[in-house]
């Protein structure tokens, strides 16, 4: 009896893309091992802390890196870093702010849920514009002594009311301010990484557990070496608002290892693939009565990675919500999305033998009853 089997849960076959509450995604076999290696010694875990995050910045060709426990903790610890800095007495007091600079400079449209995970460093946004609309200017006119930081949500950066990132970075390195952004889901494309660092960013915070397909439960930050040594002290295993952040060595073992797979993909193959499996996926639903399937890409913010293709569908006179849970009411249960009412069938972690199921559900579901 396997692991989910005796637990009385059901694995799930994701069209739905790297989501979190799905467990991000299936880690190669290699990124297994070697988490398992991990677990058969002690070490010196801040070294292995520092070596690791060394090792990454070279694959990745970026000036410093730190493993962080998820994008979220990644998130909390360079917000830590930004305002403590290495300073003991404040890394040891926060969330307590008192006498350190905690505004973080947002504009308005960039607000999200994951931001709580910045003011759980004990920081303040300082939101800029409305929803719809923002200028540079009244970027600039907020920026303080008290400002930390600027943050960007690499996610709404196609909403009405943003900036360019180049644009904030420009404005904000010119009062001495450090630019963080969060592009936990950002990747593909594989660029992205080096792209918010070359457009300006100082720290970028991105999940180990998406498409790099390390450990759910890692990240990265990525940037300027002297704030990626502020983020150490603001991290595991320090004792600083990073102390419960838990970055064990099997999880380090395991990004590192994820990391060397994911430098060595061919995207070009891989979207070749994605786009095979839309087209099946329409080809097969092409003709039913009532069933619009077409291929596309997410629009709404929110819905990371864009450049993936998905399929798509809608049939009339049917909620979406209907057609998703009788999916997941599937045996075994199939993950999709919902956009504008449509269901989003995205590929990125779409295995080629569930393909057949996947099809079969659908046609079964989009189909008239005779």
């Amino acid at each position: 009896m396997g692991v989910y089997e005796a637990l009385g849960v059901r694995p799930v076959i994701n069209a739905r893309g790297t989501l979190t509450a799905l467990g991000g995604s299936v880690m190669d076999p290699a990124v297994v091992a070697a988490m398992a290696e991990a677990a058969t010694a002690f070490v010196d875990l801040p070294d292995l802390h520092r070596r690791a995050g060394r090792r990454i910045a070279d694959l990745l060709g970026v000036e410093a890196a730190c493993v962080t426990s998820g994008a979220a903790a990644g998130l909390t610890i360079a917000t830590a870093a930004l305002m403590a800095r290495d300073r003991i007495e404040a890394v040891l007091a926060l969330p307590d702010t008192t006498g350190l600079p905690d505004e973080v400079v947002v504009l308005k449209a960039h607000r999200m849920l994951y931001d709580q995970a910045v003011l759980v460093a004990g920081a303040r946004f300082v939101e800029v514009g409305v929803a719809s609309a923002a200028r540079i200017e009244q970027v600039d006119a907020a920026i303080t002594d008290n400002t930390a930081c600027l943050f960007y949500a690499a996610e709404s950066a196609d909403t009405r009311g943003s900036l360019p990132l180049a644009a904030l970075a420009e404005c904000a390195h010119a009062r001495g301010v450090p630019v963080l952004v969060d592009a936990a889901a950002e990747i593909p494309p594989p660029d992205n990484l080096r792209r918010f660092l070359d457009e300006g960013a100082d720290l970028v915070v991105v999940s180990g557990g998406k498409e790099l397909a390390g450990p759910q439960s890692s990240g990265l930050i990525i940037g300027d070496r002297r704030l990626i040594d502020f983020c150490h002290a603001n991290s595991f295993p320090e004792h600083s608002i990073g102390r419960g952040m838990k970055t064990d060595k099997e999880t380090i073992a395991g990004l590192v290892k994820a990391v060397e797979l994911w430098v060595a993909r061919d995207y070009s193959v891989i979207f070749d693939r994605w786009e095979s499996l839309v087209a099946q996926v329409l080809d097969a639903l092409a003709g039913l009565p009532g069933v619009t399937a077409e291929r596309g890409f997410p629009t709404e913010p929110g819905i990371q990675p864009i450049v993936i293709p998905r399929a798509y569908v809608s049939q009339a006179g049917r909620p979406a919500a209907e057609l998703r849970d009788a999916l997941l009411e599937h045996d075994p249960p199939i993950a999709v999305g919902i956009e504008q009412d449509r269901l989003a069938i995205n590929p990125q972690c779409l295995r080629d033998d569930e393909l057949p199921t996947l099809l079969a559900a659908l046609t079964a579901l989009l189909r008239p009853p005779r």
